[in-house]
């Protein structure tokens, strides 16, 4: 059994000083203030050893690469608080604040447990800082170096996402690869301001569907709902599987559906059918779309806070159980349709107008993203980028039951072509769901019913 040994815990300061360390307080978006990314998200990358960095200590690399791109990123070392004035976040930033960076080590190999691509969930919680909700607000940004026997390490992340979204936080963990291969500086200039590009309008108005698919209520805390305890697992989704169903949903309906379209809405009636979610129960599917290129003008390259805004698509429990699977698929296609500018906008002026009353998208949510092109595979610090990315956390967009499609990991061994698909549910749920995903690899006619 893998034993894991914390050797220290070291608080990484920015490598110069600069003026801009001195007490100040940032103000966040209105989309960083989504009450929904009021929560620490967790994930892990692994390394496998390299020829080429022999010697080298992985703990070292991470520990120079961080202090140097904290002089670019410094408002990671800084304290998130309530505003006074409207309960809103804010970044307390001072001189003399650091980013905790623990460092540990394991008695095994990455081989011997399956370089984490489906390892005991026990074992890889210790791999990630797991920070109560309060530290995480005091420590928006802690990292972790475990070095394993092989020579391969894991970094684990927990970021407040309050803080950046995953295209956020890519930036800043590039930021860190560039510097630790020896770049004199980094290629992309983060970019603040946030309270001017993604602020409301002067007069702040709900022109776009928003208020369909939102709730008010202050006591609701979607983090907070007793679905008992929720389980992990991961499916292998193959190339062959998904377009023999793909080429099935397009016979039926004429339409051609998108991998996210089509097996998110098979997942989805999976999910709620194993579930056994009421049939009146209005459950919805939801999933962020970047609006970086989709704003007017479009966000600065470096803007690294949250640049997402969710997209809903809402059904009754019942309808979506009954329906074709492909008039599920065009519910989610349909529900891009609001992708605009506008529903932006809208977006942020209904996060200033009803703030206070507690915005939230109800029960019965089911969040999907897809992490197979955000930049993961780019992060590498000498030794190659990540041969798995896993996220940890379980609490996404509202849901408590989130799902992801994955890459495959590089040195797992020989697979399928394809692609992984992390799968969040409640353990009651989770023996029928294997089966409908059993189905699905197998090509039963069952998926289309």
């Amino acid at each position: 059994m893998a034993t894991l040994e914390v050797t220290d815990i070291a608080l990484v300061q920015p490598s110069s000083h600069q003026p801009s360390f001195n007490d100040q307080t940032l103000p966040l978006s209105h989309l960083d203030n989504d009450n929904n990314l009021n929560v620490s998200f967790r994930y892990l990358r692994v390394y496998s050893s390299s020829p080429s960095v022999a010697g080298k200590s992985p703990s070292a690399v991470v520990t120079a690469s961080l202090a140097a791109a904290l002089v670019h990123y410094y408002p990671l070392a800084g304290s998130l608080r309530r505003s006074e004035s409207d309960n809103r976040f804010e970044l307390y930033c001072a001189a003399g604040q650091s980013v905790p960076l623990v460092n540990a080590s394991v008695n095994c190999t990455l081989e011997s447990v399956g370089y984490l691509d489906g390892p005991d969930p026990g074992f890889v919680e210790r791999l990630v800082p797991d920070p109560t909700r309060e530290e995480g607000m005091l420590n928006p940004c802690i990292l972790q170096v475990t070095t394993f026997q092989c020579g391969g390490w894991v970094l684990g992340a927990s970021l407040h996402h309050a803080i950046c979204d995953g295209l956020g936080s890519s930036l800043f963990f590039n930021a860190m690869a560039e510097l630790a291969r020896g770049a004199s500086q980094i290629s992309i200039q983060p970019v603040w301001d946030r309270a001017r590009l993604l602020g409301p309008r002067d007069s702040p108005w709900v022109g776009a569907p928003v208020r369909d698919f939102l709730s008010l209520n202050k006591d609701f805390d979607p983090y907070g709902q007793d679905i008992g305890e929720v389980k992990r697992e991961c499916f292998l989704v193959t190339d062959e599987s998904l377009d023999r169903f793909k080429a099935l949903l397009l016979d039926k309906s004429g339409l051609n559906f998108t991998t996210f379209e089509a097996l998110g809405a098979y997942i989805w009636r999976a999910k709620v059918r194993a579930a056994k979610i009421e049939e009146d129960e209005n459950v919805k599917y939801v999933y962020s779309i970047n609006i970086r290129r989709l704003m007017n003008p479009p966000l600065p390259k470096g803007y690294w806070g949250n640049g997402c805004v969710p997209m809903y698509a809402q059904i009754k429990a019942g309808e979506l159980l009954e329906q074709p699977i492909w008039k599920t698929a065009e519910l989610i296609k349909q529900s891009k349709s609001n992708a605009s500018d506008e529903y932006v906008r809208s977006f942020i002026d209904f996060q200033e107008l009803y703030h206070k009353d507690g915005i939230n998208a109800g029960s019965g949510v089911t969040g999907f993203t897809d992490w197979r092109y955000l930049g993961h595979s780019t992060v590498d610090f000498g030794w190659g980028g990540p041969v798995t990315v896993l996220p940890l956390s379980y609490k996404l967009l509202g849901s408590m039951e989130p799902c992801f499609f994955l890459p495959y990991s590089g040195d797992a061994g020989s697979k399928d072509s394809g692609f992984k698909v992390l799968v969040n549910l409640r353990e009651s749920a989770m023996p029928e769901f294997k089966e409908a995903m059993d189905k699905f690899h197998k090509g039963d006619e069952f998926v289309l019913t």
